[in-house]
């Protein structure tokens, strides 16, 4: 079970995304040490990223690749830094 304070974060990431994106597509859950973002489409839902805490307001990231590994984005931060590594690679992907 989440902690209250996993619980926060997360909605907190869940907000950033919602605000750099323009959509609410993504939800966050939280997951261990872990901030798992998450696309929900129709009756499918893929995690795509996650972010690590650190520990003291510090985070990494990474992008689940299609071999479904953990390939982490150069560079940590706080949330709201993170979380605009995040979008912004996201937005950099080739599209397929």
């Amino acid at each position: 079970m989440p902690t209250i304070d996993a619980q926060a974060r997360a909605a907190e990431l869940q907000r950033q995304i919602a605000t750099l994106t323009g959509h609410k597509l993504a939800q966050v859950k939280p997951y261990g040490k872990h901030l798992l973002i998450q696309m929900h489409r129709d009756d499918s839902v893929d995690t795509i990223a996650r972010l690590t805490d650190l520990g003291r307001n510090t985070y990494s990231s990474a992008f689940r690749s299609h071999t479904g590994r953990w390939e982490p984005l150069p560079g940590t931060g706080d949330l709201a830094t993170t979380a605009d590594l995040v979008v912004f690679a996201a937005w950099s992907l080739p599209r397929c």
